[in-house]
């Protein structure tokens, strides 16, 4: 029952015609579909007491609006079919909100299910359409609903070396058995798996989930995950199995810094892996069980699995193999008791982010054989994930598996930029005459190549690579007549998801993989557009809120693990606001301004301790971040007229927070901190004018393009400054940087709409579409298929150098999808939408699409020689704002009538060199 998928319901009713909410044109059929609560199709366990419902509609005509709308929650799916909402009943309300409307019912109880569907008018007299029935099911909603006790095996052994900088520590298994005695009605299984967790019951894999749950400073809060297990338990006899990696809670990179290393960071070690596990059963007889993890169950690290360090790689002995061990009659005499241990500072809270699956299988380009007699798997593609191998062999004979993002000169390895991860697997054969098929279970490496050694023969029939991020939904598509665009953003695709990691990190192969807050500041807006990324970023943003301490500093990197990196400057940090205002403009949530307001209000307040008398924010650690140097020799650039003031970049920084938390403030419903931050955003904007403003030269601090993008950006420039301040930019670019890239992380931010909103589009594009250093194309010249951590990263430095890192994207996405194609927010969640796409000369098509909270957006133009031909799909619900590039409404045509004989289309006030038109939701074909 609760696998059902959601089943749409046709119902023929009168709609608007367009841009009329309450006048009907024609019959058409209304779909209501794509039930989500909390932005999930039918999720299970989570634990919010006011969750957040949302839907689409589908419509065979225009200018479909919703009038208003009934949501109905029952306990059962027959009350809910019947229309009656014995839980929750809203009434009609009147509204056009059909995104994350929030239940207001009575308090919902623990683990239960509720049905719920949604009625839409869209006039306020005719019958409604109305859904079929979504579910979600409530979890363990307060810390006294956990009965369970938390196990664990809290000792090493022999083959371990737990305090070693490599640190290695076997997994831990653990099983118990049960006699259920019933049958069963439903069944959902809580548990806590840290550091890293395999679910088995009755010898079968529970859920499709890899690397779970979602890493965080276990000292704030730990994840529980859910399961519906009904079809998985018998009514007699039943075994639970569960496996623990060490994950981030035993420490990859334990002991003190100072004793090994200095600029090796260590990362917190939280004690030995540890579950807490609850079975919640419901009988049909009316009757309920609960099974619990206690001294009952037994454990044995004696397994196969003989070290998981994510750094360093998985050891598998499948001599060591236990068969049966997650079965019933296993003979577990030999297995030790459990200990009861503490539980983890964090609180415990339902993962609110799908787990991390593996999401593409992908068959190797080629598999050669080098002249140590190891083969060099190349995958053709830079993935994050691991390799499965079909392999045969002598008993106790090793296969060493150890990965890279590239070969040196001699067809090896090339491992230097790897740092201290070993990365290296290794499996231990039992001499199957059938064969044996391995992959890990606990650890990830970011790689194309793979050398696999003690082999005697490999096929590429015997390789796959698993591409594993996080579960979510690709949104957004592109493509263009350029191919150097649609390879960068192939490149931008694959980079993305390999640093998805149940947070953001900042790369997938070497010892680091962190959540650094710099890199995603415009960045994750750019990726919202390809992906649903909304619930990782949310969670992103509690493990930033954890990290922060008492005086309100928050640091570089969250969650906060790692050696602490609490800096106190503004650019990196200031992503927490950033990231917000990203989950409210993109996808209409603004309960996390709500949330999260009282920590950024905070922070802004500690911030404002570094303040001079003069209104100088003198904070500021990175500076441009990897602006391009004068040499593809160097790292850092030696010409200090490259390199913006730091003091600059963080008062510019302070200015544009400030600016952001007026906004917050009113949306918080916090007035008085409205007027009090516009206020000082003033005082502090004429300051930076009177302090870095050069009126004679119109440009900012030292006249580099990114003093001048953050002041156009920001909102800083004079108004009659503003076309000098943007034609320096254009100069700078042109004569010093020959028409190149001169920004480093924080200009690249707004470099590509900062040059297209002030006049310079055609320079945007040639900066986007150069093959020569430095520029995205050069990567791709030089073989990259993910995006590079340094612009000259195969010259100045190669082992400095990610070649996969999100970084140096800056604002590239939004640019593609905003500026090339045309699809940009006006409200939240593009409940209204700006079409006003770029033609820049030499681009003769862009197509592209977005499925935004309401629908799918689309946008396709194409020079047809005498003009161009531009089609356009607004979802239903939604409405759009149209910029055509011409002045007289005669030459534009829609649906190849012209534009003023177009019932229904209403004309905008428009601006210079634009005819503005406003459309209802449907399929257009324009021509001008």
């Amino acid at each position: 029952m609760l696998t059902r998928r959601i089943k749409t319901f046709l119902l023929l009713l009168i709609v608007c015609s367009i841009g009329e909410s309450g006048t009907c044109s024609a019959a058409e059929s209304l779909t209501i579909g794509d039930l989500q609560c909390e932005g999930l199709n039918n999720p299970i366990g989570i634990d919010i007491t006011a969750p957040r419902l949302s839907w689409t509609l589908h419509s065979g005509s225009r200018g479909c609006l919703q009038y208003a709308y009934r949501i109905i929650i029952s306990s059962t799916e027959e009350n809910c079919n019947a229309g009656r909402g014995d839980v929750w009943n809203s009434g009609k309300i009147i509204s056009a909100h059909s995104n994350l409307v929030k239940y207001a019912g009575n308090a919902l109880s623990a683990n239960r299910v509720y049905y719920w569907k949604v009625y839409v008018w869209t006039r306020g007299d005719k019958n409604p359409a109305q859904s079929q029935p979504a579910w979600w099911t409530t979890g363990l909603m307060n810390a006294g609903d956990w009965k369970a006790r938390w196990i664990g095996l809290d000792s090493s052994f022999y083959w371990d070396k737990p305090t070693a900088f490599h640190s290695k520590l076997s997994a831990r298994y653990f099983r118990k058995e049960w006699v259920m005695g019933k049958t069963i009605k439903r069944a959902t299984a809580y548990l806590v798996g840290l550091g890293m967790y395999e679910f088995y019951l009755n010898g079968v894999r529970i859920g499709r989930q890899v690397l779970s749950p979602s890493v965080t400073d276990f000292s704030k809060r730990v994840y529980s995950n859910a399961f519906d297990v009904t079809a998985a338990l018998s009514a007699h006899k039943n075994t639970i199995g569960i496996v623990l990696g060490n994950g981030r809670f035993f420490s990859t990179r334990p002991g003190e810094i100072r004793k090994w290393k200095e600029e090796i960071p260590t990362i917190t070690n939280f004690g030995y892996p540890k579950l807490l596990f609850q079975l919640e059963v419901e009988y049909r007889d009316g009757t309920s069980a609960t099974l619990i993890s206690d001294g009952s169950w037994k454990v044995s690290a004696d397994g196969p699995i003989r070290s998981n360090n994510e750094y360093d790689g998985e050891t598998y002995d499948a001599n060591k193999e236990m068969t049966g061990w997650n079965m019933s009659a296993y003979n577990d005499a030999g297995w030790l008791p459990v200990d009861m241990t503490k539980a983890p500072q964090g609180r415990i809270v339902a993962q609110p982010n799908p787990n991390m699956e593996i999401m593409q299988v992908l068959v190797p380009r080629s598999v050669t054989r080098n002249s140590q007699g190891n083969y060099i798997v190349d995958m053709g593609q830079n993935i994050a994930g691991w390799i499965s191998l079909q392999m045969k062999g002598k008993k106790g004979q090793e296969v060493k598996c150890r990965f890279a993002e590239k070969l040196n000169d001699s067809g090896a390895l090339y491992t230097a930029n790897l740092r201290h991860a070993e990365v290296t697997d290794r499996y231990i054969l039992k001499g199957s005459v059938a064969g044996e098929k391995w992959e890990p279970s606990f650890v990830y490496h970011g790689f194309q190549y793979a050398e696999i050694a003690g082999l005697d023969s490999l096929a590429i029939s015997d390789v796959l690579g698993k591409v594993i991020y996080d579960r979510m939904d690709s949104t957004g598509t592109f493509e263009s007549s350029d191919t150097t665009l649609n390879q960068i953003y192939k490149n931008a695709w694959w980079t993305i998801i390999s640093n998805y990691k149940g947070m953001p990190v900042d790369c997938p192969q070497r010892d680091e993989r962190m959540g650094w807050l710099g890199d995603r500041s415009a960045n994750c807006i750019g990726e919202s557009y390809l992906f649903n990324n909304a619930r990782i970023y949310a969670k992103w943003l509690d493990d930033i809120k954890d990290s922060q301490l008492d005086n309100g500093s928050i640091p570089d990197v969250a969650p906060s693990f790692w050696w602490r990196f609490f800096s106190d400057n503004m650019t990196w940090p200031s992503t927490y606001l950033f990231v917000a205002d990203m989950l409210y403009r993109q996808f209409g949530d603004e309960d996390v301004i709500k949330d999260h307001y009282p920590y950024m209000k905070k922070w802004m307040s500690h911030m404002a301790g570094y303040l001079t008398k003069d209104l100088t924010m003198t904070k500021d650690s990175y500076g441009d971040w990897c602006m391009p140097p004068e040499s593809k020799e160097l790292i850092f650039s030696k010409d200090s007229t490259r390199k913006t003031p730091g003091d600059y970049i963080a008062t510019a920084y302070y200015y544009k927070c400030l600016t952001m938390m007026a906004v917050f403030a009113r949306i918080a419903d916090v007035q008085d901190d409205a007027a009090a931050y516009t206020a000082s955003a003033d005082k502090v904007g004429r300051s930076i004018n009177a302090t870095f403003f050069h009126k004679d030269g119109s440009y900012y601090a030292n006249n580099t393009t990114t003093a001048n993008l953050l002041a156009l950006s920001f909102g800083l420039a004079p108004s009659e400054a503003k076309t000098a301040i943007a034609a320096n930019i254009a100069v700078t670019i042109k004569d010093k940087f020959d028409n190149h890239l001169s920004t480093g992380l924080v200009g690249n931010q707004w470099l590509m709409r900062g040059l297209s909103y002030n006049g310079y589009p055609d320079l945007a594009y040639t900066i986007a579409t150069n093959r020569t250093y430095p520029s995205w194309g050069y990567m791709i010249e030089n073989g990259a298929t993910t995006i590079w951590e340094l612009w000259n990263g195969n010259t100045a430095n190669p082992a400095m150098n990610s070649g996969n890192h999100v970084m140096l994207l800056g604002d590239l996405l939004i640019w593609y999808f905003e500026n090339l194609s045309g699809i940009r927010p006006i409200e939240p969640g593009f409940k209204k939408i700006e079409m006003k796409p770029l033609f820049p000369p030499g681009l003769d098509h862009v197509k592209a699409s977005h499925q935004s909270p309401y629908g799918t957006i689309g946008s396709s133009w194409r020079r047809n020689g005498k003009g161009i031909g531009w089609d356009i799909a607004i979802p239903e619900n939604s409405s759009a704002l149209v910029y055509i590039p011409v002045t007289s409404k005669g030459g534009i045509r829609i649906d190849g009538k012209p534009a003023v004989n177009v019932a229904g289309i209403q004309f905008a006030e428009s601006p210079d060199g634009y005819t503005v038109i406003e459309l209802g939701s449907g399929r257009y074909k324009l021509n001008f």
